[in-house]
C-alpha cells in the first residue's frame, strides 16, 4: 500500500492535468453544439480507463524501483537500485552510484587518518616514556645535576612534541600554507641553527654551500620542518664522530636543487623505496629504536603538496643524499638587504 500510495503521489499533477484535458475537451464539444450525453459519459469513461491502464502499467515496470525505495536500509549498499525502469531512474541509479563511491573514498580517507593518528599517538605515548625516564633518574642523582644529559631529554621531548603538531597540522595543510619568496641560503643558515645543540651533541658538523642569489617561493614554516626532519635524519644516522652533512644547492634546467648529503650509514636498498611510507621504520629504525616512520612521510607529503619534487639517493655505508627540487627557483641578483646584514658566514657557522 505504501508504494501504491507513493506512485500516486508522484502523478497527482498528471491526473489533475488529464481531468481538465477531458473537461476542456467536452466544453468545446457543448460549444459547438454537441449536446449527446451517452457519448460524453462514454468518452471519459474510455478515457478514465486508458489512464488507468497507463498508471497501472508504469507502476507494474517501477514496482521494482518502488520497493527499494520504501524498504528500510538495513546497509550503505541498499541505496545502489539494481533495477531501475525508465531512462529518468537509470539515470539517477548512476548517480548514486557515482556518489556512493565518492562516499566510500571519502569513509576510506578518514579511516585511514584516524588509524594513522592512533597509531602515531601510541607510539610517541612510547617514546616518551624514555626520555621522562632518564629525567627522573637524573633528578633523583644526590650530586650535581647533569645538565647536559637533563637538556639533551628535553630536547628530546620537545622534538617529540613539534612531530606531533607537525603531525596535526598535516590534515589541515591547505589552511596553514603561505608561499613567499625567501633567500634559499638564508632559510638553511636558520634551519641549521635551530640544530646546533643537535650537531654539537653527535659531533657532527654542517657545511653550507649555497650561493647568496638563490631564491625560492615556498612555504617558510613548513620547509623548516621538512629541511630539518631532514638534517635531524642525517645527524642520527651518523654514528661515527667528526663526520660532516653538507647541504649544497645547484641551479639547473629544471629548478634549484636543494641537496643534503651525509656521511652516515646508509639506507638498504631493500628499504630506499619504502621510507616515505607512514611507520616503515626499516632496518635502521631498528638500530636506534627511537624511529616512528612519520619523519620522512611527513617530509614527502609536505614536498608534494608544495609542488617540491622528492628524491631520496643512498648506499649503505656511505651515506645518503635528500634531493628537493624549487621548480620555481631562480638565482636572481643579491639584494640590498642581504648585503648590509652581512650573510656571508662560515659553511660551518651554527
Amino acid at each position: 500500500m505504501k508504494k501504491l500510495i507513493l506512485f500516486l503521489k508522484d502523478h497527482v499533477s498528471f491526473l489533475i492535468f488529464q481531468g481538465v484535458l477531458i473537461l476542456f475537451m467536452m466544453f468545446i464539444y457543448w460549444l459547438d453544439g454537441f449536446r449527446n450525453f451517452n457519448t460524453a459519459v462514454y468518452t471519459i469513461c474510455m478515457s478514465m480507463l486508458l489512464t488507468g491502464g497507463y498508471l497501472l502499467g508504469k507502476f507494474i515496470l517501477r514496482r521494482s524501483f518502488y520497493d527499494a525505495i520504501t524498504r528500510k536500509p538495513e546497509k550503505m549498499e541498499d541505496a545502489l537500485i539494481r533495477h531501475a525502469q525508465g531512462p529518468e531512474h537509470r539515470q539517477t541509479t548512476e548517480f548514486t552510484r557515482e556518489l556512493y563511491k565518492l562516499y566510500q573514498n571519502e569513509v576510506q580517507r578518514l579511516y585511514a587518518a584516524q588509524h594513522r593518528q592512533l597509531h602515531f599517538m601510541n607510539q610517541w605515548v612510547h617514546q616518551m616514556k624514555t626520555p621522562i625516564s632518564v629525567m627522573g633518574l637524573l633528578l633523583q642523582e644526590r650530586d650535581d645535576l647533569d645538565r647536559n644529559s637533563l637538556t639533551e631529554e628535553v630536547d628530546k621531548i620537545r622534538r617529540g612534541l613539534d612531530s606531533v603538531l607537525v603531525n596535526a597540522r598535516l590534515e589541515t595543510f591547505e589552511q596553514d600554507m603561505q608561499i613567499e619568496r625567501v633567500g634559499l641560503k638564508k632559510l638553511v643558515q636558520e634551519i641549521v641553527t635551530e640544530h646546533k645543540r643537535l650537531f654539537i651533541t653527535n659531533r657532527v658538523f654542517p657545511v653550507i654551500s649555497i650561493d647568496e642569489s638563490f631564491h625560492v617561493a615556498t612555504d617558510v614554516k613548513w620547509m623548516k620542518t621538512v629541511i630539518g626532519q631532514f638534517i635531524t635524519n642525517a645527524v642520527k644516522y651518523t654514528f661515527d664522530e667528526g663526520k660532516k652533512v653538507y647541504l649544497t644547492a645547484e641551479c639547473t634546467g629544471q629548478g634549484l636543487k636543494l641537496a643534503i648529503r651525509d656521511e652516515g650509514i646508509g639506507i638498504p636498498s631493500s628499504d630506499l623505496n619504502r621510507v616515505t611510507k607512514a611507520f616503515f621504520t626499516g632496518e635502521n629504525g631498528r638500530l636506534t629504536g627511537e624511529s616512528t616512520g612519520m619523519g620522512l612521510y611527513i617530509a614527502s607529503e609536505v614536498c608534494n603538496r608544495l609542488g617540491h619534487p622528492l628524491s631520496i639517493e643512498s648506499e649503505k655505508g656511505i651515506g645518503t643524499t635528500v634531493t628537493v627540487l624549487f621548480e620555481n627557483g631562480e638565482a636572481g641578483e643579491k639584494d640590498e638587504g642581504e648585503l648590509n646584514r652581512g650573510t656571508g658566514r662560515s659553511d660551518e657557522d651554527l
